[in-house]
């Protein structure tokens, strides 16, 4: 809690005016320029001699919170720790996240706020497919960078059309392009069923693993709509089928409803799961919480033992040490304490850290035109397992992942990293070494 009049209080009060004279068109300080994009001395929405303001949508509450509600806290614990240590440029970075609840309605509500009340001088890692489609030309229009959007959408790799909008995490087609690859030579000539979201989050996935799993030995192909929580039918439909491995391409609840109705239909095909709705820890946690709403017991980590997915991070719970799980580790130790350490934490700081790095190459005085050019000059490294797509030409983020199975509470990882593009190409092995992260947490460059 905060003191009375105190000088911490006082130096709150001029930060405020400071942002209420940015927001009003008034000046600002102007050092030096620097960094990889430089930007010139116009002030921006959102910076002052100070701070720098970001803001976000995210899905505090509704159908996608569980598990997902722990990543803008995540990411503000990173930038918490960034800010403890001098800030970028002597600046602080102020996130403001609100709730959409994961509703498109409400999610077109919030990111005007912030864009027009708040002044914000970025979006930054706005979470959700359905939502996000929702606001990405209102962004673009006005010019916002739209900085790595927590959806794998091909819909944000549009450079021509959203020139503000950037991905970060591996695209659904790419995902699906390599879980089909394996799916196919692991379980030949068996049967598969599909259950995905009815948008371009699971769209963008079946249409991957199109492109290896062979039509005819697709026995059933069943969406659902978020918020519809009652799966029934189609999951009669795909035991039905008899298929021998399921595929989804879903949201942690909806994983987590399917492995139940497995449960009471005696239905035990091989599961391989999106890496979005694959998180160890999210899916146990909801497994029994949704059993003892209806009345059963369940131990939830048995049911979710020896799902294939994939990661494009290190997962948390590994028996090797990894210098970015551990790095995040602290951060979480120190800021969010009460959280679960798993993969939505990791996700929402690998996130915060490269925002960091890009928003350190747009210069000591950034503008929003060279945060976007800083992105598009890529060359960025951190806790990926693959590299980032990130160019002029190519808004796409991480550009492939590694296939793994639940073991334990933790994703348990096979083979080399995979690369591919998001169409016909080639999935290849990438055989760079993962970069060590920084001494002291914060990017150099």
């Amino acid at each position: 809690m905060l003191g009375n009049r105190s000088p911490r209080a006082l130096t709150a009060l001029v930060a405020a005016l400071a942002l209420l004279a940015a927001g009003c068109g008034g000046g600002s300080s102007k050092p030096a320029a620097g960094g990889r994009s430089g930007g010139g001395n116009a002030p921006a929405p959102g910076v002052t001699a100070i701070t720098v303001t970001i803001g976000s949508h995210q899905p505090l509450t509704g159908p996608a919170a569980p598990g997902y509600s722990e990543i803008a806290p995540a990411a503000k614990a990173y930038f918490d720790y960034v800010n403890a240590n001098g800030g970028i440029y002597g600046r602080q970075i102020v996130y403001k996240y609100l709730d959409d609840a994961y509703n498109p309605t409400t999610t077109n509500t919030v990111v005007r706020q912030l864009v027009l009340n708040d002044q914000v001088f970025a979006l930054f890692n706005g979470l959700g497919t359905p939502t996000h489609t929702k606001v990405v030309d209102y962004l673009n229009s006005e010019k916002v960078p739209d900085l790595f959007v927590a959806s794998g959408c091909q819909c944000w790799d549009q450079p021509s059309k959203h020139p503000y909008t950037f991905g970060f995490q591996t695209d659904y087609v790419r995902e699906g392009k390599i879980l089909g690859q394996y799916l196919e030579q692991k379980f030949p000539d068996k049967k598969f069923a599909y259950f995905y979201q009815n948008d371009d989050f699971g769209k963008d996935g079946v249409a991957g693993l199109d492109k290896y799993i062979p039509a005819g030995s697709v026995a059933a192909r069943q969406s659902y709509e978020p918020g519809n929580t009652d799966i029934s039918a189609q999951l009669t439909a795909i035991a039905q089928s008899k298929a021998d491995v399921v595929v989804l391409f879903t949201i942690p609840a909806y994983t987590a409803l399917f492995r139940l109705g497995m449960l009471k239909a005696n239905y035990n095909p091989q599961l391989a799961v999106s890496n979005v709705g694959s998180d160890p820890t999210t899916l146990t946690g909801l497994l029994e919480s949704f059993a003892k709403q209806s009345g059963a017991t369940v131990q939830g980590s048995p049911l979710i033992q020896g799902i294939i997915t994939d990661a494009y991070l290190p997962p948390p719970g590994g028996s090797t040490p990894d210098s970015w799980v551990t790095l995040f580790q602290k951060v979480h130790d120190k800021y969010i304490p009460t959280l679960p350490f798993d993969g939505n934490v990791e996700y929402g700081m690998a996130a915060a850290y490269t925002f960091t790095q890009v928003l350190k190459a747009a210069g000591q005085n950034p503008t929003r035109a060279a945060l976007v050019k800083a992105v598009e000059a890529g060359g960025y490294s951190g806790p990926g397992l693959v590299p980032f797509a990130f160019s002029g030409a190519s808004h796409a983020g991480y550009t492939g992942a590694q296939v793994g199975v639940v073991t334990g509470n933790t994703i348990a990882l096979s083979g080399k990293p995979l690369t591919t593009d998001d169409g016909a190409g080639a999935i290849n092995a990438y055989l760079a070494p993962q970069p060590t992260a920084p001494d002291n947490g914060i990017p150099t460059g």
